[in-house]
This record gives C-alpha cells, structure tokens and sequence, in this order.
C-alpha cells in the first residue's frame, strides 16, 4: 500500500471571522455571511455580500476571493474532527521551536533545523522507538 500523505491548508477559521467583523452591517447580516462561511459556501457570502453592499464589502469580497481554496467546510471538519479549524496550537509549537532553536550557546547549522524538526514530530506522533 502506498503511504499518500494529503495536506490541505486551511484559512484559520478565527482569523476569517476577525475579517467578517471588518463589515459594517447589521449583526444579523454578518450572521448569515458568517453562517455561509462556517459551511464552506463561499458564493453564497459573495452574492450576499454584493446584493448588501456594506461599508467593507468590497475588501472582505477581494479576502475571500484570494482565500476562496483555503476556505473549507468548518462545520463538517469540525463534527468530523478532520482537524482543528483553528491555528492557535501549530503556532504556538513554532513558537516554542523557535525559541529552542535560539537558545543561548546553541550553535545551529540551517541545513540541520529540518532534521531535528522531522525528529520531533516522529517523536509527537509516537512513531519513534525509543
């Protein structure tokens, strides 16, 4: 059997509604916009967006055109448990790579940084033997 390895990148969903807010309509408005973007249905915010014409739209349409692939089915990658739908804890584990790496007195070469990063997450998926 082939080992396929699928990634797919996914727009934080909790930087997505930070943009919603950017809109200025109606609560109940930027409800529905957020209700079309928790399913994935990106068309639909879009041609809601265009028939409300909101101070914002305009820049929020353009965000979501450039982040249309990104933008996935959050409720169903949520119910599913897929993955999370937010970024907080891989950047908080780069945060605390990076800060490994800066070590005082450590003394890194570029070319090894991957090495040690691919050592580390075998170690966190349990597949390393220790």
């Amino acid at each position: 059997m082939e080992n396929s390895n699928i990634s797919v990148e996914i727009l934080d969903w909790y930087h997505l509604t930070e943009n919603i807010y950017k809109v200025e309509a109606k609560k109940g408005d930027l409800e529905q916009l957020k209700s079309y973007l928790w399913m994935g249905e990106v068309s639909d915010a879009l041609t809601f967006l265009r028939k409300l014409k909101p101070v914002g739209g305009h820049n929020f349409s353009k965000y979501l055109k450039k982040h249309r692939s990104r933008i996935i089915n959050y409720h169903s990658f949520q119910w599913q448990q897929i993955c999370s739908i937010g970024s907080g804890a891989v950047e908080s584990a780069v945060k605390q790579i990076a800060h490994r790496v800066k070590l005082t007195g450590a003394q890194w070469k570029k070319e090894n940084v991957p090495h040690i990063l691919q050592l580390r997450c075998t170690y966190l998926n349990g597949q390393l033997a220790i």
